[in-house]
């Protein structure tokens, strides 16, 4: 992966937006650290084709709770009541 600085990826954005669409992403630093990546619009796409494949349902991410268990034995904290007249 070729890394630019971002003034450079500046000037030269049209090489940046090349290399990416020929399939090679391209990492912009600002400051010395990583900022972006510029990818072509058909690896973004794909890429988060596949992060929502991998993705739970919301029923899976329900099922997926824990559960009462000999190992998962949810206690209730005491409480100091107070006396009331009724």
């Amino acid at each position: 992966m070729t890394q630019w600085a971002l003034q450079d990826a500046k000037n030269r954005f049209s090489a940046v937006v090349d290399a990416a669409l020929n399939g090679e992403p391209q990492m912009v630093t600002r400051r010395g650290a990583p900022a972006v990546v510029v990818v072509a619009v058909e690896d973004y796409e794909r890429l988060r084709r596949a992060e929502a494949a991998n993705a739970p349902t919301f029923v899976e991410h329900l099922l997926a709770i824990p559960k009462d268990g000999p190992d998962e034995v949810f206690e209730r904290p005491s409480v100091n009541l107070r006396d009331v007249e009724l």
